[in-house]
Formats: structure tokens, C-alpha cells, sequence
């Protein structure tokens, strides 16, 4: 299995898993962030290279590669991805250079599947 299907069909299988629980917090929590990147003043394709930005910083892979799925299903180029990793290692520093190599290694992947 690849590695965009495999974190793909863990993070559904574990999202399925946690919002069975039906705790009110967390759902809420997952119905919020789902509502923020839906088009507004800024549209969807900008809030997920913006979410990808912050992802990097933050140093989170599991949000890298779940922003850089939506940057792709938003028709988002390599040039632009490069563009966003130059930002966010402006903003993150050098700490961010070992996430951008997974990013790039998962953006390869998704531009096979493609």
C-alpha cells in the first residue's frame, strides 16, 4: 500500500473511531475545523496553503500530509508547494527542514497518483 493511501484510511479509520464516541467537545471541535477552511473571505484553496504553512511551523506530519492532499485537490502546483515550503521555513526555521523533506517525499507520492 502507498503511503497516501495508508495515511489516508488510518486517519478515516481513526476519525470514524474518535467521533463514534460521541463526545460533544471533540466533534464540535472536528465540525469547527472543517467550517474554517470552507470558502469565505478568503477561499478554500488559500486557507489550505495557509493551514500548510501553519502545519510546518507547528512541525505536525500527520497535518502536513493531510493539507498537502487538500493543496493537491485544490489543483495546487509544485512551483506553489515550493513557494509555501520557502515560507514556512522563513517563518519556522531550519527546525522545519527535516518536515519539508517529508512534505516533498509526500507531494511526490501524490503527484504519481495523479
Amino acid at each position: 500500500m502507498d503511503q497516501v493511501t495508508e495515511f489516508n484510511e488510518y486517519r478515516a479509520k481513526m476519525n470514524e473511531v474518535i467521533l463514534g464516541k460521541n463526545n460533544k467537545v471533540i466533534n464540535r471541535l472536528f465540525n469547527l475545523d472543517t467550517n474554517t477552511y470552507a470558502d469565505g473571505a478568503l477561499n478554500t484553496r488559500t486557507k489550505e496553503m495557509l493551514g500548510l504553512v501553519a502545519s510546518m511551523v507547528l512541525r505536525c506530519d500527520d497535518c502536513i500530509k493531510y493539507h498537502l492532499g487538500k493543496c493537491h485537490e485544490e489543483g495546487i502546483t509544485t512551483d506553489e508547494i515550493y513557494e509555501i515550503f520557502a515560507v514556512a521555513n522563513i517563518v519556522g526555521g531550519t527546525i522545519v527542514i527535516p518536515h519539508t523533506r517529508r512534505a516533498a517525499e509526500f507531494w511526490e507520492a501524490l503527484s504519481v497518483g495523479s
